[in-house]
């Protein structure tokens, strides 16, 4: 007989032969930016989260500082919206000054800043439109102006979330020509049409106003192609490849890290935020106990980089 138990026996050897162990620096912190003044609004569907207008942004910098995450994640909510999403490429838009702001007061925080035209257009949907048909390649000079007006701004990275194909190359291409070779692109390569985003659109006013995105975004059905998405951005340029949402696709997160040297970033996305929030509200599971355990499945399927609202409760915790 082989005894197991003889390594858990206690928190010292447990610790000692742990095989995954969470980092705070493992962490980033994704941040609603909205225009106005004063402006500290409650997301209803993702208690404890809110939307910020720049001049409130010292209520959370600080926390978000002092908990050592690696950084923050960035999405704009314009006051204005048009077809073309025209806030989203605006030199002086929501994003680009809430990304001067930070930087001037968090210069060592790493901001990236999210590239899709959803918050943006009146119509919701990530690209432009023709009647209901989204429009793949008149899209991708608008994202690659998006990039380099982000990056001109201070974003230390872009991550494009828009689902376009070749939306990698369009912005490699136009941040290398305007001599931001340097910048990383961190592509939301396996995004699927999930459920699970129904929150982040109450934060972010990015409801699509018909249909669906299944059009651009992926079959919740397939893994393998996924893994070709994957690639796909690698091959385009991107220098860290996401699968999101991250819990019900850890299988493609295994996938993806057995088969691609690369960084892997995964998405804990609004909707598997909010199921943990509701259920520790109403007293049914541990909070703690359930946010660190999910995190540690995303860290032993592979992911060395997590996107997650838990950031920071789940950086306290760690430090405990």
């Amino acid at each position: 007989m082989y005894r197991f138990r003889r390594l858990r026996t206690n928190d010292v050897l447990r610790d000692m032969v742990a095989e995954n162990v969470l980092n705070v620096k493992d962490f980033i912190y994704p941040l609603f930016v909205v225009e106005g003044e004063n402006i500290k609004e409650a997301v209803d569907s993702m208690p404890g989260i809110y939307r910020y207008s720049i001049d409130r942004l010292d209520d959370i910098l600080p926390e978000v500082e002092e908990s050592g995450v690696s950084g923050l994640l960035l999405f704009g909510v314009p006051a204005k919206k048009d077809a073309r999403g025209s806030e989203a490429y605006n030199p002086d838009g929501i994003v680009q000054n809430a990304i001067r702001y930070i930087k001037k007061r968090c210069p060592r925080l790493l901001v990236i800043a999210d590239i899709c035209l959803c918050e943006y257009t009146d119509h919701g949907h990530c690209g432009l439109i023709s009647g209901h048909t989204i429009l793949n390649d008149d899209t991708l000079p608008l994202l690659a102006q998006m990039a380099v007006t982000c990056v001109e701004a201070g974003a230390d990275m872009v991550a494009p979330s828009d689902m376009m194909d070749g939306d990698v190359e369009a912005i490699r291409d136009a941040l290398d020509a305007n001599g931001y070779e340097n910048t990383p692109i961190m592509g939301y390569s396996a995004k699927f049409a999930s459920g699970y985003y129904s929150p982040f659109r109450d934060a972010a006013g990015s409801a699509p106003g018909f249909g669906d995105r299944k059009s651009y975004q992926m079959d919740i059905r397939n893994g393998r192609e996924a893994i070709r998405e994957v690639e796909n951005d690698i091959e385009q340029g991107a220098d860290i490849v996401m699968v999101k949402p991250a819990l019900a696709y850890l299988d493609v997160v295994k996938e993806a890290t057995q088969t691609f040297d690369y960084p892997i970033a995964v998405y804990n996305v609004s909707g598997e935020y909010s199921m943990v929030k509701a259920a520790a509200q109403n007293g049914w599971i541990d909070e703690k106990r359930i946010v660190l355990e999910n995190l540690i499945a995303m860290k032993r399927a592979g992911a060395s980089i997590i996107i997650t609202y838990h950031a920071l409760d789940a950086a306290k915790w760690i430090k405990e």
